[in-house]
């Protein structure tokens, strides 16, 4: 693990490499933003931190300017996107395929960004579809926008929005145009992933099915 402070117009941001251990060669690069309401230390970003080095994946852990100065509340859309663009060169240093990722406001960065930097995909966790009991304020056009095969992982009880909510081609059986739009469902997951304990599976197997989903889906995504 090793972390460097990034100059952006937006502040200082700050990414925490987590590579593959000496021996397993790395293929790609995921590096995932964190949301709005929280940092990195989120249960599904650390989740992965563990599971994908293994795999061959360089997982980047990036902090936006305003949590690595100590602030509560994030910035405007605009802002974060600055601050992501000017990571990017960093984050494709290593010369590998990048994902770019994130979850909730993360992912919607994620997604404005990838076809101007030339993501290899991207991987949205909890999309904030909609502000919870407002559907008609959909963000959808950011998700269809982003130009390259992209994951969404949601909870099946995310009020930002549920999976049946989500525009085809997520809602379809079939690859959509761009290289593939998939959706995997965390069953009675909420926006953090979690789960009630009246449910069918416990915390750690709702976690599973994030890891196990996103590592397969990748390790897809550096054969392309």
């Amino acid at each position: 693990m090793k972390s460097e402070i990034v100059d952006t117009p937006a502040g200082d941001a700050r990414i925490t490499w987590h590579p593959p251990k000496k021996g397993t060669p790395a293929r790609i690069v995921l590096a995932v933003g964190h949301g709005a309401g929280g940092g990195v230390e989120a249960r599904d970003l650390q989740a992965l931190t563990a599971a994908l080095p293994p795999l061959g994946v360089t997982v980047a852990l990036v902090e936006q300017p305003w949590r690595v100065a100590g602030k509560k509340l994030a910035p405007a859309p605009k802002t974060l996107d600055t601050g992501w663009r000017a990571l990017w060169p960093a984050l494709a240093k290593p010369g590998l395929p990048v994902v770019a990722g994130g979850r909730s406001a993360g992912a919607r960065v994620a997604c404005r960004t990838a076809r101007e930097l030339g993501a290899h995909a991207v991987l949205a966790l909890s999309f904030p579809l909609h502000p919870p009991g407002r559907p008609e304020k959909s963000r959808a056009d950011e998700l269809l926008g982003a130009g390259v095969p992209t994951l969404v992982v949601q909870g099946g009880n995310d009020p930002f929005g549920k999976p049946e909510e989500f525009p085809a081609p997520f809602s379809a059986p079939a690859p959509g145009p761009a290289g593939g739009q998939e959706l995997i469902e965390v069953p009675y997951g909420d926006h953090s992933f979690t789960v009630p304990k009246r449910a069918k599976l416990t915390q750690d197997e709702a976690l599973t099915v994030i890891t196990d989903g996103v590592g397969k889906w990748i390790r897809s995504q550096s054969a392309r």
